[in-house]
């Protein structure tokens, strides 16, 4: 039921950025979709009918080579966007900044695709024409997608003119940062390795003062030659400023290197799951008494 709704609204803002975005504003798009706003612009063909006949066309040529759950959740998807699409071809309006209407495009689109991913299906049209490629030639499936979907906003060059590509490739851009953080959570956190003589030090201060886990490694400096430990911590994005400071007044000398990771989970993570407990402590945890304990 869940993969149900989350592929019901997925395709409905897909159809939605198409329709009240794209459209009234001669942006283009990948895929299908991309094909049939172009064929719209150029011979006022209509999406929802065109889009409808295409991934019917490659769904019957792809019927057996496609894996099943794939072919039975796009009869499904299929129909509905182009539903979608008919309901609302018609209400969209211009825009007087089309660089806008390129934002909003790909923030519906990402999102759209995004619940759609997260349902296990496809939007149908150049991802069917990309795995059955990659069933019979071998094609690897991104590259594939990618070759497909730049030839269809390739031709817009010649229909909608250089600039409104050029809108058109900002839309996908944003579109598919928007799906990788409806797919990878809002939600990032920081990750360090931190390599110090004291990183037995470190870690047991990360677990008493900041409640986090820390992982702790033995290593080898091949530049300073000496035996060194290196501490492996994930923690929330808000509490980046108050580690370093904590890392730093047990080892001036830690050599740290931070960067960003999605879609965390398990062990102290899951406290964030029971609203009666917080996910990390207040300032007022620090208390001066246990910095001077070090």
């Amino acid at each position: 039921m869940k993969s149900i709704l989350f592929l019901t609204f997925g395709t409905f803002l897909f159809a939605f950025s198409i329709t009240q975005f794209a459209m009234p504003n001669n942006l283009a798009e990948g895929g299908i979709a991309g094909l049939s706003l172009l064929l719209f612009y150029a011979f006022e063909f209509s999406p929802a009918l065109v889009t409808f006949v295409f991934n019917a066309v490659l769904l019957a040529i792809g019927y057996r080579i496609l894996p099943r759950h794939m072919v039975y959740k796009s009869l499904f998807n299929v129909p509905l966007f182009s539903f979608f699409v008919f309901l609302m071809e018609d209400l969209g309006q211009p825009m007087a900044d089309p660089l806008l209407a390129a934002i909003f495009t790909g923030v519906f689109t990402g999102a759209g695709f995004g619940f759609i991913f997260q349902a296990g299906s496809t939007t149908g049209g150049t991802s069917t024409v990309a795995r059955m490629l990659n069933h019979k030639l071998g094609w690897e499936l991104t590259g594939a997608n990618f070759v497909l979907d730049a030839i269809i906003v390739g031709v817009g060059i010649f229909i909608i003119g250089p600039l409104f590509t050029m809108y058109t490739i900002v839309a996908l851009y944003i579109g598919k940062k928007i799906t990788d953080y409806v797919l990878e959570g809002f939600q990032s956190r920081k990750a360090l390795n931190v390599i110090s003589e004291k990183g037995n030090e470190i870690a047991d201060a990360v677990n008493r003062l900041m409640q986090s886990s820390a992982t702790l490694y033995e290593g080898y400096g091949t530049y300073s030659d000496k035996k060194n430990y290196m501490v492996y911590i994930v923690i929330e994005k808000q509490r980046l400023f108050h580690l370093k400071q904590l890392i730093y007044e047990i080892d001036e000398n830690a050599f740290i290197v931070v960067y960003t990771v999605k879609d965390v989970s398990g062990g102290t993570f899951l406290k964030k799951y029971h609203p009666s407990q917080e996910s990390f402590p207040t300032d007022e945890t620090f208390e001066e008494e246990d910095f001077d304990k070090r």
